[in-house]
């Protein structure tokens, strides 16, 4: 917001503004004021200063929020007069008095903060009706049964949201009315019914407050703006803020904005629509829309609305009006818009617009076609597809063949979120959520679902709703999590109560498995299996564009050749971590590497008391000794070395040329070794040893705290045979290849350097290695470029790095040690108080999720800073999980790194991470 001079004679203008008002064509917010009046605010401003019907009202910023709960829920006394002057100017423009009961002034009260957060807080509807208005509005609109709904609706808003009036109390004695009038829906019940459910409606208010409904339009409505800042720090609304992270916030905004009516009659209506399809980004008008109701109708799936091109038939003027409008805003706001209508009596009203939620392949989709279109640069589809969204389109869908195998058990439901889900039914949130936490995938299943649900939703695989439409709850919470949903499931009977549901004649318990098809809306029994998605069209458009801003480098984090390849067509340019000892645990080797290290420590040992002989028959004694271990660890070593050289052939083939950071073996050895005395019984047969040899070695190899143990280097200086062999096979299997005429650029990485010269012998002991399989197989460097560099994963080699910079090729920081080391806390056991902390403010985030930058990143940028002093083209990357977190990746492009490796389904995520990073550096 621009500063504003304020000149000190005025008395007038030195006044805190703290409400805005808009309509009449004038409006005292414009868009880019979202910070002060909320998203909300700003267009209802913006959309009146462009000429749109949007029915006046006024906004209290954000900073009343801000300020309401540091006084203790009290506002500044400019606050209320400036309330006072924007309801006066109300009644001038519309020529209706707060409290008159021949031209009463009715309004909406809501919420709005900067950030869109669809349906976490609070809303009262048609504010000012009382006992003595409700018979004003009966003559003013000559329509009884409009006048006594709307009341008996703000009755149970009023009470429900504002006062704490259970709403299951309201419900059942709207059910009860309609039971003895024999009324199925809503609109069946007669002016008549609809005055008994507000007397019943006041004895409940009654019953609950112990008092009587307030009679004052202006207490009213203060008593509703507590309930909407108050609304700011409920659960759902905290919970929301935490799923997508949004911080940094004053509060909400509260927007009080004259009511206009969609169930005056057939003649009115009510509806949500949006610019652009939401769910693949078609550039089509889509949303829905109910006659003769109010908003809430169509997003809480009390009614299954009807599709927005029906409108046309119904009210072609307001349809056509729609489409002029739809234009206008794309138009202004270079974006799709999510808008809220109104029709009165065959007038058109806007009463919201703002950017809509929509799932990844609409984003993506929208991004590229609106740069087609020349709405936005390339520069803008790239900031506005969120990295993070693009999960959503690297998961497997339904295998088409299964699928048409399936038993269909509702093909009724709407096509609400696109993908495919998996899981056991739950009819609960709190059920999802307990059965999420230990490990189970679970689909909620629902009537509908409401903003006290989206802690389940955030858990579930999947979600399906009996009743609602595209614009429900359910939908749009799913597409803007990315999850699949399918709504308006009419045919699906769901018997919360009884936790199970019938469709298509059969029962479905809690716990029974069933699969969704969000894209086609169908609901399916059991499992079905599912295939990999591909990137193509749009998308992949996006990527090149991202590919063509960005500066760093993207690798993945990959073990097998499938791995590599399937990171290789979502765009990875090499792998950044290879790790050796996932490749010991398959069948095939697990054997030889468990008997290898049987012999391992006495082959150590007798090697020692070798160098520590005093005579020449001590000597012989030793190497008698020593004989037949060594033979077993030799041949364990031998028959491990083809499987390697395999494993690597394989990986540098995917890759074509392609650099590949391998790691040397890492784990502590008893990692490998079972420790049940069932497991170490069958291993003791296998290999035809003593069970107690087997007993004994596991717990020579026992450590106190493994993570800080005898592995990475230490485990290869004291072992340097399986160093060896392991170099051994890289470099064969890169001769190998290069024989077949595919370019192979092997990198290996000494994992776990705490000193420089830890890494000067690990060096050296590669390089002879090296030497010696050129030699044999007739090659040179220059055929096979290769580098010798480590993994800075202990503190000490960060602050050390311009020496250990003198060995080394390159640097990958292993920022998963780096933060336990640095942080002082072990990963497998922080997730036990991480989340406090978090909450707490100790950490902003979880570190293990995102890098921690102003501790565990300072020790990155200054091993950086001090290798290259070194080495001014050291290559530097990153390996942790860390290299696939956006807010990550910003920080790696910030210091100058040279790439970041992720997993194989985050490598496009780190693309375009790596792309906007340019723009925010």
């Amino acid at each position: 917001m621009p500063k504003q001079v304020v000149k000190k004679s005025s008395k007038k203008s030195s006044k805190k503004k703290y409400v805005f008002f808009f309509g009449g064509g004038k409006a005292d917010a414009r868009a880019d004021m979202k910070a002060i009046v909320g998203g909300k605010g700003a267009n209802l401003a913006e959309m009146t200063l462009i000429g749109l019907p949007v029915p006046p009202g006024f906004t209290l910023s954000t900073e009343v929020c801000q300020i309401y709960y540091e006084r203790g829920k009290k506002y500044p006394s400019e606050v209320k007069e400036q309330v006072q002057q924007c309801i006066r100017k109300l009644e001038r423009i519309t020529g209706k008095r707060f409290g008159d009961p021949s031209k009463p002034l009715l309004v909406s009260v809501r919420s709005g903060a900067a950030a869109s957060m669809p349906g976490m807080m609070d809303t009262v509807l048609n504010l000012g009706l009382n006992s003595r208005t409700v018979e004003g509005m009966v003559k003013l609109t000559g329509n009884e049964r409009f006048t006594w709904d709307a009341y008996r609706r703000f009755l149970q808003m009023f009470g429900d949201v504002v006062m704490e009036v259970p709403h299951h109390e309201f419900e059942e004695a709207l059910d009860g009315v309609k039971k003895h009038a024999g009324a199925k829906v809503d609109t069946d019940l007669s002016a008549d019914d609809l005055k008994e459910v507000v007397r019943i409606y006041k004895e409940i208010y009654f019953k609950y407050t112990g008092s009587q409904f307030p009679e004052n339009p202006e207490e009213q409505l203060w008593y509703s703006i507590n309930a909407v800042f108050g609304s700011w720090n409920n659960p759902r609304a905290i919970k929301y803020r935490q799923l997508y992270d949004i911080k940094g916030l004053l509060g909400t905004a509260v927007n009080v904005q004259t009511m206009v009516f969609g169930n005056m009659g057939e003649d009115s209506g009510t509806g949500v629509a949006f610019t652009r399809n939401p769910s693949n980004g078609k550039n089509e008008f889509y949303g829905e829309y109910l006659m003769n109701a109010q908003g809430e109708d169509v997003v809480a799936g009390i009614r299954t609305p009807n599709p927005i091109s029906q409108l046309k038939k119904v009210n072609s003027d307001s349809y056509n009006h729609l489409l002029k409008i739809r234009s206008i805003l794309e138009k202004h706001y270079k974006d799709m818009q999510d808008l809220e209508f109104t029709i009165e009596k065959g007038t058109l009203y806007i009463l919201q617009t703002r950017a809509g939620k929509r799932t990844a392949t609409a984003a993506v989709k929208m991004a590229v076609d609106m740069v087609k279109e020349r709405l936005i640069k390339k520069e803008e589809a790239i900031r506005r597809v969120s990295p993070i969204s693009l999960d959503q389109l690297l998961h497997p869908m339904f295998d088409e063949a299964e699928e048409k195998k399936a038993t269909i058990l509702s093909s009724e439901g709407l096509a609400a979120s696109p993908g495919a889900a998996t899981g056991q039914v739950v009819f609960s949130a709190e059920d999802a959520e307990a059965r999420a936490a230990m490990g189970e995938k679970v689909i909620l299943c629902r009537l509908e679902t409401s903003p006290e649900d989206i802690g389940g939703m955030a858990v579930a695989q999947g979600i399906l709703t009996a009743r609602g439409g595209q614009t429900s709850h359910a939908a749009v919470v799913a597409r803007g999590m990315g999850k699949c949903c399918v709504a308006g499931a009419g045919d699906v009977a769901i018997d919360h109560k009884n936790k199970r549901m019938m469709a298509a004649g059969k029962t479905i318990q809690e716990g029974d498995w069933i699969s969704l098809n969000g894209s086609k809306g169908i609901l399916y029994e059991g499992c079905i299996p599912t295939v990999e998605p591909k990137m193509t069209g749009p998308f992949e458009v996006l990527m090149k564009w991202a590919d063509s801003i960005r500066k760093l480098g993207i690798r993945t984090n990959a073990d097998t050749p499938r791995d590599a390849q399937i990171a290789v067509k979502l765009g990875a340019e090499g792998i950044g971590l290879c790790r050796t000892e996932h490749m010991f645990f398959e069948a095939d080797r697990i054997l030889s590497f468990r008997k290898l290290i049987l012999v391992a420590p006495q082959v150590r040992a007798l090697r020692s008391a070798l160098e520590d002989a005093r005579t020449e028959a001590e000597e012989a004694k030793i190497r008698h000794e020593l004989k037949v271990p060594l033979t077993q660890y030799e041949k364990a070593l031998e028959s491990l070395l083809p499987h390697q050289r395999s494993d690597f052939e394989g990986i540098f083939m995917a890759l074509k040329g392609l650099p590949c950071t391998i790691r040397t073996l890492d784990p502590p050895l008893h990692e490998f070794l079972p420790h049940d005395e069932d497991g170490q019984r069958e291993l003791a047969e296998a290999l035809n040893v003593s069970e107690e040899k087997v007993k004994n070695t596991v717990e020579s190899l026992k450590e106190f705290n493994p993570m800080l143990g005898h592995r990475g280097c230490r485990l290869g200086l004291t072992y340097p045979e399986v160093t060896e062999m392991q170099v051994r096979a890289i470099m064969e299997a890169a001769c190998h290849v290069r024989k077949r005429g595919v370019k192979v650029q092997p990198e290996i990485m000494i994992p776990l350097v705490g000193t420089a010269r830890e890494l000067e012998i690990s060096r050296e002991q590669v390089e002879r290695v090296i030497q010696k399989v050129f030699q044999e197989n007739k090659m040179k460097k220059s055929q096979i470029p290769y580098k010798i560099g480590t993994m800075i994963e202990v503190p000490r080699a960060a602050v050390t790095a311009d020496e250990v910079a003198l060995h080394a090729d390159f640097f990958s920081f292993g920022t998963n040690d780096l933060t336990q080391m640095g942080c002082g806390f072990s990963r497998d056991d922080a997730g036990r108080f991480l989340g406090e902390y978090v909450r707490m403010g100790i950490y902003e985030y979880d570190p293990f999720q995102v890098l921690d930058q102003a501790g565990v990143g300072k020790l990155v940028e200054m091993a950086c800073r001090l290798g290259r002093q070194v080495q001014p083209k050291i290559k530097l990357g990153i390996c942790g999980e860390h290299g696939g977190d956006p807010m990550s990746i910003k920080f790696c492009h910030r210091i100058g790194l040279t790439y970041v490796s992720c997993s194989p389904y985050r490598v496009p995520i780190a693309r375009l991470a790596a792309a906007q990073a340019v723009f925010q550096a």
